[in-house]
């Protein structure tokens, strides 16, 4: 029952966990809520049909599927490291939670005068070694992490809201750019996530034996399995939690809502990095892709500052949503993708191919132009 919401609780959580990242400099701008919400029509959306399409195409998890499909498609190894890219930014997500968490807890402490006399940095190391344990469990902390997280933030309402003075400002292409990743990165488009949430209900529901797989292949084309009725949901519910994250970004919450949230954080990193070792498992083993998660999670969190990890998810979701829509606009068959949309209409279909083939790769390279800009200046 767990995996079957795996999806929906990211949906719900992913908003509340990097809003704070992208959000505090343009809480108060309506022009960059407005190219928040074309961001999330424009590109996102059909992001997030691209992966649910692959999902039910390739009847696999991301890095195992991109071989399938690459190989179905006749098309360059080379797009096979959208799987790599995707597991590289569910890590990078959850060294950047984890490094903000790890200063919030610090700060409560103090606050209760109970500060531990150790580094940031250290405390933050501690918290991935934890997490990295708890990603054996799986799913299982998904719920229970947002549970806490909740409670944290309502212990915050309490104190009351943070007031924010709307007003419409210059639209600039670095405006653009902070819309388009606040889309991107609070919808995990080009994570994989949602891909491997349907994959983990395609195990749950059917047996893993050879000859079976083309019996859930001709599930993807029934009626009963349009994309539609797995990707709205999604989309609504990020929608609607991000409305919720913006009138709280700037909230500041009392030492027990910042331990409460912490503690929550921690449990929704371990999935995060659950789900990367059980990508990298398909080519080293369970084993030896939990060891490379937890080293590489670890480096990033000690030796990057966030700021630099805010950067580093920026341009490596770009990239990986890019490899995503370039492969699923001109590379795979137009039989294949329509067949695992099943759209209700051939319009709505064509509207899709022409977003994923135009209109996100076009969005995604002006808003790295933006950040370039951003960054240089």
């Amino acid at each position: 029952m767990m995996i079957r919401y795996a999806s929906y609780f990211i949906a719900a959580l992913l908003p509340l966990l990097l809003f704070r990242w992208f959000a505090p400099v343009s809480v108060g701008e309506i022009d960059f809520w407005l190219l928040w919400l074309l961001a999330m029509i424009l590109v996102a959306l059909p992001v997030v049909y691209a992966e649910i399409a692959l999902a039910y195409r390739s009847v696999d998890a991301p890095l195992a599927g991109m071989q399938k499909l690459t190989r179905e498609a006749d098309a360059s190894p080379i797009w096979r490291s959208f799987g790599w890219l995707a597991a590289l930014v569910s890590v990078v997500v959850a060294a950047l939670v984890v490094s903000g968490v790890s200063t919030s807890i610090l700060t409560a402490l103090a606050d209760l005068n109970s500060a531990p006399a150790v580094p940031s940095f250290a405390i933050a190391a501690g918290l991935m070694v934890i997490a990295v344990l708890l990603s054996l469990v799986g799913v299982t902390p998904l719920p229970i992490g947002l549970g806490l997280m909740v409670v944290g933030l309502l212990l915050g309402v309490l104190n009351g809201l943070p007031n924010i003075d709307f007003a419409m400002t210059n639209v600039s292409l670095a405006e653009w750019a902070r819309a388009v990743a606040l889309a991107l990165v609070s919808v995990g488009a080009g994570t994989g996530l949602y891909w491997f949430g349907q994959n983990l209900v395609s195990k749950q529901a059917v047996s893993a034996v050879e000859e079976e797989k083309s019996q859930v292949k001709s599930k993807a084309t029934d009626r009963s399995h349009r994309a539609t009725r797995l990707v709205l949901p999604i989309w609504i519910l990020q929608l609607l939690v991000g409305v919720v994250a913006l009138f709280i970004s700037g909230m500041v919450l009392p030492p027990i809502g910042q331990l409460l949230y912490g503690i929550g954080v921690l449990f929704v990193v371990s999935y995060l990095l659950h789900y990367s070792s059980q990508q990298l498992a398909h080519k080293f083993g369970l084993l030896v892709s939990l060891v490379i998660t937890a080293v590489v999670a670890l480096a990033l969190v000690v030796i990057i500052p966030p700021i630099w990890l805010v950067g580093i998810l920026v341009i490596v979701s770009s990239v990986a949503v890019l490899l995503l829509s370039i492969f699923t606009g001109w590379q795979m068959k137009i039989s294949h993708l329509r067949k695992s949309l099943n759209f209700g209409s051939e319009g709505l279909y064509n509207l899709w191919r022409v977003a994923i083939r135009l209109v996100v790769p076009l969005a995604l390279l002006l808003a790295l132009v933006g950040w370039v800009m951003q960054w240089l200046s």
